[in-house]
Formats: C-alpha cells, structure tokens, sequence
C-alpha cells in the first residue's frame, strides 16, 4: 500500500451515497450556464400561455358601424382578446432565431409547445375537480379557462406551424444577407410565419369564437395579419437593439460551418 493510501481514512477512502463521484465536502449541484437564452426562452413561452387564454375572447371594434368592399368586411373590426400579445411571441422569436439559429429556436419552441400542452391539461383537470360548497364561480371559472378543444388545436397548430416558419425564413435569409438588412429578415419571417399562424388558427377556431361568416373570416385573417406585421414593423428599433445587446454580450456569437436549418 503507497504512502498516500495509508494517509486516507476510512471515511475519505468511502464512496459518496449518491454515486457522482464527487469527494466528500460541501453539498453537490449543477452549474447554470450563463446567457441569455434561458430568460428570453421564458419569457416567449409565457407569452404564448397567456396569449392563448386571452385568445378565447372574441372582440370587436366599431360595432355600431358596417363597412363592405365587397366581399371584405372592413368594419366593424373582428378579432381576439390576444391580439395585443401574439406580436410579442413572434418579436420574441425573431429574437432567438436571429442570434442562436433555427435549432435553439425551435427547441424554445418545443418549451412552449409542451408548456401549452401542460397548461390545458392542468386547466382541464381544475374544471373537472368538484368545486368546493361555498365557491360559486364555477359556470365562469370553465368559461374563461375551459378552452374548447377545437381552440387547443387550433392555437397549438397556428403557434407550432407559424413560429417554425417564421424561424426558418429568417435563418435562410440571414444565409444570404449575413448581417446586413436586419430589418428585411425581420419583417419577411414575420410576414411568412403570422400569416401562416392567423391563417390556420381562424380555419380551425372559426366556429369556436363566433367567427361565422366569409366576411368575418376574410377580416379576421386580414386584421391579424397586418395588426401583428404592424407592430414588428413599429417595434422594429427595440428590436434591433435587444439584438444588437445580446450579441454582443453572447461570446459564442459567430459564424457556424453547418447550414442555417441545423445551425
């Protein structure tokens, strides 16, 4: 036995009961990475829940006035509670496709499509438990949260669709521009994927938020449409200069081998 056995104890020669390997001393945990992927990741996915309850409302502007040309309904303007966050969504992934690519991307996607899927069925089993004698908000509480499945597939559909879209347009055209016109690859992914999204969404839920005419459902696809490019096209400076922020404080930030759709 060499010297440096003989000087171990049995205690210190005694392998740790959690099987890591690791000596014997202070208590064992993993390191979080640092960056900037993680907050941003968590804040597009609850994004995307909130976005999706607020979903379930139908609203209306300039109800009292009927505007036509032809088949296109221009007023009153019919749309959905969440009309207000959903560009968010997209900013948000316009954000994590343009610094950490189309494959972190769509894992963050994967987060919220799982987060999406948790939530409903957490909504579903709070509906179903009984409710206690003296709470009598049951018709509302199913109301508000108790999303038709109609709508779950449709906001789940409209979201994984449009996102991966809006993604992958912005990775391929950033192949072409590399870090010039910004602002193309911006508005062109958001127009392929929030089309692709309201487009899918109204076919599916039509129905579900009171959508039941061809006029109605021609402005519905078109309000949404140029609300949310609207709005990317507005936010466009905060934008740049979130982009522009966590570039710069990414150090792994630079040019991959591989091709943008597995970079």
């Amino acid at each position: 036995m060499s010297e440096t056995d003989k000087s171990e104890t049995p205690l210190e020669r005694q392998p740790d009961d959690n099987g890591s390997g690791h000596p014997d001393g202070h208590a064992a945990f993993a390191q979080v990475t640092r960056g900037y992927y993680t907050p941003v990741v968590v804040l597009f996915a609850v994004t995307l829940i909130i976005s999706n309850i607020c979903a379930t409302k139908g609203v209306e502007f300039f109800g009292d006035a009927s505007v036509s040309l032809g088949p296109l309904q221009i007023l009153p303007i019919a749309t959905d509670g969440a009309f207000f966050l959903f560009p968010l969504a997209y900013i948000l992934g316009d954000v994590l496709s343009e610094v950490y690519g189309f494959r972190a991307t769509r894992r963050a996607i994967y987060y919220g499509f799982a987060a999406l899927l948790l939530t409903v069925a957490c909504f579903a089993i709070a509906i179903w438990l009984p409710a206690a004698g003296f709470y009598e908000n049951q018709d509302a509480f199913r109301t508000v949260i108790g999303t038709t499945p109609r709508l779950v597939i449709a906001g789940l559909a409209g979201y994984f669709v449009g996102q991966l879209l809006n993604s992958a347009t912005l990775v391929l055209i950033k192949e072409r521009t590399k870090e010039k016109h910004l602002w193309a690859r911006l508005i062109g992914s958001t127009v392929v994927g929030e089309l692709a999204d309201t487009l899918l969404f109204c076919s599916i839920a039509a129905g579900a938020i009171g959508i039941d005419s061809w006029q109605q459902f021609v402005n519905y696809v078109i309000v949404g449409f140029l609300w949310k490019t609207l709005c990317e096209v507005l936010v466009l400076p905060i934008t740049y200069r979130v982009i522009a922020v966590l570039k710069k404080r990414e150090p792994s930030y630079a040019p991959r081998e591989s091709d943008p759709l597995h970079a």
